[in-house]
Protein backbone atom coordinates (compact mmCIF):
# COMPACT_ATOMS: atom_id res chain seq x y z
CA UNK A 1 0.00 0.00 0.00
CA UNK A 2 1.21 3.57 -0.82
CA UNK A 3 0.19 5.42 1.66
CA UNK A 4 0.43 9.79 1.96
CA UNK A 5 -0.28 12.24 4.69
CA UNK A 6 -0.79 15.72 3.59
CA UNK A 7 -1.36 19.13 5.69
CA UNK A 8 -3.03 21.02 2.17
CA UNK A 9 -4.03 24.03 4.34
CA UNK A 10 -7.40 24.78 2.89
CA UNK A 11 -8.70 22.29 -0.07
CA UNK A 12 -10.15 25.26 -2.65
CA UNK A 13 -6.83 26.81 -2.23
CA UNK A 14 -5.13 23.94 -3.50
CA UNK A 15 -7.69 21.69 -5.40
CA UNK A 16 -5.70 22.17 -8.66
CA UNK A 17 -2.40 21.31 -6.72
CA UNK A 18 -4.32 17.89 -4.63
CA UNK A 19 -5.61 16.58 -8.27
CA UNK A 20 -1.92 17.12 -9.84
CA UNK A 21 -0.14 15.31 -7.06
CA UNK A 22 -2.79 12.84 -7.13
CA UNK A 23 -2.38 12.04 -10.90
CA UNK A 24 1.06 12.30 -10.47
CA UNK A 25 2.13 10.07 -7.44
CA UNK A 26 -1.31 8.02 -7.45
CA UNK A 27 -1.39 6.65 -3.78
CA UNK A 28 -3.38 3.88 -2.75
CA UNK A 29 -4.55 6.03 0.25
CA UNK A 30 -4.09 9.72 0.91
CA UNK A 31 -4.87 11.57 3.88
CA UNK A 32 -5.45 14.97 4.54
CA UNK A 33 -5.65 17.79 6.82
CA UNK A 34 -6.59 21.20 7.19
CA UNK A 35 -9.38 21.42 4.65
CA UNK A 36 -10.66 24.38 5.70
CA UNK A 37 -14.28 24.15 4.30
CA UNK A 38 -17.76 22.55 4.77
CA UNK A 39 -18.31 19.14 3.23
CA UNK A 40 -20.09 20.46 0.35
CA UNK A 41 -17.04 22.71 -1.09
CA UNK A 42 -14.89 19.19 -1.12
CA UNK A 43 -13.92 18.66 -4.58
CA UNK A 44 -15.49 15.37 -4.44
CA UNK A 45 -16.13 15.39 -8.32
CA UNK A 46 -12.67 16.13 -9.03
CA UNK A 47 -11.18 13.37 -7.05
CA UNK A 48 -13.64 10.96 -8.37
CA UNK A 49 -12.27 11.15 -11.65
CA UNK A 50 -8.80 10.68 -10.49
CA UNK A 51 -10.19 7.40 -8.99
CA UNK A 52 -10.69 8.21 -5.50
CA UNK A 53 -13.70 8.26 -3.04
CA UNK A 54 -13.46 10.49 0.04
CA UNK A 55 -14.77 10.42 3.38
CA UNK A 56 -14.44 13.31 5.44
CA UNK A 57 -15.17 15.08 8.98
CA UNK A 58 -15.26 18.98 8.09
CA UNK A 59 -16.04 21.86 9.88
CA UNK A 60 -16.30 25.56 7.88
CA UNK A 61 -13.51 27.85 7.90
CA UNK A 62 -11.40 25.98 10.29
CA UNK A 63 -9.59 22.28 10.62
CA UNK A 64 -10.94 19.41 8.81
CA UNK A 65 -9.62 15.83 8.08
CA UNK A 66 -10.20 13.10 5.19
CA UNK A 67 -8.96 10.10 3.49
CA UNK A 68 -8.89 9.40 -0.14
CA UNK A 69 -8.44 5.81 -1.25
CA UNK A 70 -8.67 3.58 -4.38
CA UNK A 71 -10.54 0.88 -2.49
CA UNK A 72 -13.79 2.20 -0.67
CA UNK A 73 -13.83 2.88 2.72
CA UNK A 74 -15.80 1.03 5.11
CA UNK A 75 -16.30 0.99 8.52
CA UNK A 76 -16.25 5.29 8.37
CA UNK A 77 -16.06 6.82 12.02
CA UNK A 78 -15.88 10.72 12.71
CA UNK A 79 -14.31 12.23 16.15
CA UNK A 80 -13.21 10.74 18.98
CA UNK A 81 -16.25 9.22 20.44
CA UNK A 82 -16.07 9.85 23.90
CA UNK A 83 -18.79 12.14 24.78
CA UNK A 84 -17.20 15.68 25.15
CA UNK A 85 -18.50 18.19 23.30
CA UNK A 86 -16.28 19.14 21.02
CA UNK A 87 -16.81 20.72 17.58
CA UNK A 88 -13.73 21.01 16.00
CA UNK A 89 -13.16 17.95 13.00
CA UNK A 90 -9.77 16.39 13.58
CA UNK A 91 -10.41 12.77 13.12
CA UNK A 92 -11.58 10.69 10.36
CA UNK A 93 -11.08 7.07 10.84
CA UNK A 94 -12.11 4.28 7.60
CA UNK A 95 -10.59 0.57 7.06
CA UNK A 96 -9.11 0.34 3.48
CA UNK A 97 -8.00 -3.07 2.27
CA UNK A 98 -7.91 -4.26 5.61
CA UNK A 99 -6.13 -1.47 7.57
CA UNK A 100 -7.71 0.71 9.97
CA UNK A 101 -6.59 4.37 9.03
CA UNK A 102 -6.67 7.29 11.10
CA UNK A 103 -6.35 10.52 9.72
CA UNK A 104 -5.68 13.35 12.37
CA UNK A 105 -5.15 16.88 12.92
CA UNK A 106 -3.96 17.30 16.29
CA UNK A 107 -4.23 20.87 17.65
CA UNK A 108 -1.22 23.62 16.72
CA UNK A 109 -1.03 24.79 20.93
CA UNK A 110 -0.78 28.41 20.49
CA UNK A 111 1.03 29.23 22.70
CA UNK A 112 2.32 27.30 26.17
CA UNK A 113 0.41 27.95 29.16
CA UNK A 114 -2.99 29.05 26.83
CA UNK A 115 -6.31 27.84 26.82
CA UNK A 116 -5.34 26.32 23.32
CA UNK A 117 -2.14 24.97 24.94
CA UNK A 118 -4.38 22.52 27.41
CA UNK A 119 -6.74 21.50 25.04
CA UNK A 120 -3.74 19.81 22.51
CA UNK A 121 -2.90 18.33 25.75
CA UNK A 122 -5.77 16.96 26.45
CA UNK A 123 -6.49 16.06 22.72
CA UNK A 124 -3.82 13.92 22.85
CA UNK A 125 -4.79 11.93 25.52
CA UNK A 126 -8.17 11.34 24.19
CA UNK A 127 -6.84 9.94 21.33
CA UNK A 128 -4.99 7.36 23.50
CA UNK A 129 -8.13 6.40 24.80
CA UNK A 130 -9.91 6.50 21.34
CA UNK A 131 -7.17 3.60 20.70
CA UNK A 132 -7.11 2.23 23.71
CA UNK A 133 -11.27 1.34 22.83
CA UNK A 134 -11.43 1.58 19.64
CA UNK A 135 -8.32 -0.36 18.40
CA UNK A 136 -6.03 -3.52 18.99
CA UNK A 137 -2.16 -2.91 19.02
CA UNK A 138 -1.89 -7.01 17.44
CA UNK A 139 -4.09 -5.97 14.18
CA UNK A 140 -2.98 -3.55 11.39
CA UNK A 141 -3.57 0.27 12.00
CA UNK A 142 -2.34 3.58 11.00
CA UNK A 143 -2.35 6.63 12.86
CA UNK A 144 -1.37 9.20 10.11
CA UNK A 145 -1.21 13.18 9.98
CA UNK A 146 -0.25 16.58 11.01
CA UNK A 147 0.45 15.79 14.75
CA UNK A 148 1.83 19.44 15.65
CA UNK A 149 5.04 17.94 17.69
CA UNK A 150 8.50 17.22 16.26
CA UNK A 151 9.18 14.00 18.32
CA UNK A 152 12.97 14.60 18.44
CA UNK A 153 15.37 17.31 17.92
CA UNK A 154 16.77 15.50 14.93
CA UNK A 155 13.22 16.67 13.60
CA UNK A 156 14.32 20.55 13.95
CA UNK A 157 16.64 22.05 11.74
CA UNK A 158 17.34 24.57 14.64
CA UNK A 159 16.04 22.88 17.86
CA UNK A 160 17.33 25.74 20.04
CA UNK A 161 15.06 28.00 19.04
CA UNK A 162 12.17 25.78 19.00
CA UNK A 163 13.03 23.96 22.26
CA UNK A 164 10.01 24.99 24.96
CA UNK A 165 7.72 25.53 21.99
CA UNK A 166 4.46 24.30 21.39
CA UNK A 167 5.83 21.96 18.60
CA UNK A 168 8.71 20.67 20.80
CA UNK A 169 7.83 20.81 24.42
CA UNK A 170 8.68 18.02 26.78
CA UNK A 171 5.09 17.59 27.54
CA UNK A 172 3.95 17.30 23.81
CA UNK A 173 6.48 14.78 23.34
CA UNK A 174 5.74 13.14 26.16
CA UNK A 175 2.12 12.54 25.38
CA UNK A 176 3.14 11.76 21.60
CA UNK A 177 5.43 9.19 23.39
CA UNK A 178 2.44 7.80 25.54
CA UNK A 179 0.59 7.51 22.46
CA UNK A 180 3.04 5.39 21.12
CA UNK A 181 3.40 3.21 23.85
CA UNK A 182 0.32 1.86 23.24
CA UNK A 183 1.50 -0.50 20.20
CA UNK A 184 2.29 2.08 17.14
CA UNK A 185 5.87 2.87 15.79
CA UNK A 186 7.29 6.03 13.63
CA UNK A 187 7.09 4.10 9.89
CA UNK A 188 9.22 6.71 8.47
CA UNK A 189 12.03 6.42 11.24
CA UNK A 190 11.98 2.37 10.45
CA UNK A 191 13.94 3.09 7.13
CA UNK A 192 15.62 6.45 8.07
CA UNK A 193 17.41 7.51 11.01
CA UNK A 194 18.97 10.45 9.60
CA UNK A 195 18.82 14.07 11.00
CA UNK A 196 17.43 16.97 8.35
CA UNK A 197 13.83 15.02 7.21
CA UNK A 198 11.48 17.99 7.28
CA UNK A 199 7.60 18.43 6.52
CA UNK A 200 6.80 21.75 7.43
CA UNK A 201 8.30 25.39 6.78
CA UNK A 202 7.17 28.42 7.64
CA UNK A 203 6.02 30.46 4.99
CA UNK A 204 8.52 33.96 6.78
CA UNK A 205 12.20 34.10 6.39
CA UNK A 206 13.17 32.46 3.47
CA UNK A 207 12.63 29.17 5.97
CA UNK A 208 11.88 26.71 2.79
CA UNK A 209 15.20 28.18 0.99
CA UNK A 210 17.23 28.26 3.93
CA UNK A 211 15.70 24.20 4.83
CA UNK A 212 14.90 25.54 8.44
CA UNK A 213 12.08 23.44 8.85
CA UNK A 214 10.44 20.72 11.09
CA UNK A 215 9.10 17.13 10.71
CA UNK A 216 5.68 17.62 12.31
CA UNK A 217 3.22 15.35 9.98
CA UNK A 218 3.90 11.72 11.04
CA UNK A 219 2.99 8.26 10.04
CA UNK A 220 2.55 5.88 12.73
CA UNK A 221 1.24 2.22 12.59
CA UNK A 222 1.50 -1.09 14.89
CA UNK A 223 3.35 -4.05 14.52
CA UNK A 224 2.01 -5.57 11.44
CA UNK A 225 2.83 -2.30 8.99
CA UNK A 226 5.83 -2.46 7.72
CA UNK A 227 7.85 0.24 6.12
CA UNK A 228 9.79 -0.37 3.04
CA UNK A 229 10.27 3.57 1.89
CA UNK A 230 9.34 6.37 3.06
CA UNK A 231 10.30 9.95 2.16
CA UNK A 232 8.85 13.68 2.31
CA UNK A 233 7.69 15.33 -1.36
CA UNK A 234 9.90 18.42 -0.65
CA UNK A 235 8.83 19.68 -4.03
CA UNK A 236 5.67 20.00 -3.45
CA UNK A 237 6.20 22.90 -0.88
CA UNK A 238 7.64 25.09 -4.16
CA UNK A 239 5.88 26.96 -6.61
CA UNK A 240 2.91 29.06 -6.71
CA UNK A 241 1.00 29.22 -3.08
CA UNK A 242 2.04 25.80 -1.48
CA UNK A 243 0.79 24.87 1.35
CA UNK A 244 3.41 25.32 4.21
CA UNK A 245 3.24 21.25 4.54
CA UNK A 246 4.87 19.34 2.27
CA UNK A 247 3.31 15.49 1.78
CA UNK A 248 4.61 12.62 3.93
CA UNK A 249 4.78 9.42 1.61
CA UNK A 250 5.23 5.64 2.75
CA UNK A 251 5.19 2.43 1.37
CA UNK A 252 3.43 0.00 3.60
CA UNK A 253 3.32 -3.89 3.60
CA UNK A 254 0.87 -6.02 6.10
CA UNK A 255 1.64 -8.55 7.80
Amino acid sequence: MKLATWNVNSVRAREARLCAWLARHQPDVLCLQELKGSADVFPHAAVAALGYSAVLAAQRTYNGVAILSRTPAAAVALGLDDGVDDPQARLVAATVAGVRILSVYVPNGGEVGSDKWAYKLDWLARLSRYLERHARADEPLVVCGDFNIAPEDRDVAVPERWRGSVLCHDDARARLRSLCAWGLVDLLRRVRAEAGIYSWWDYRNLALARDDGLRIDLVLGTEGIRCRDAAVDRDERKGEKPSDHAPVVVELEVS
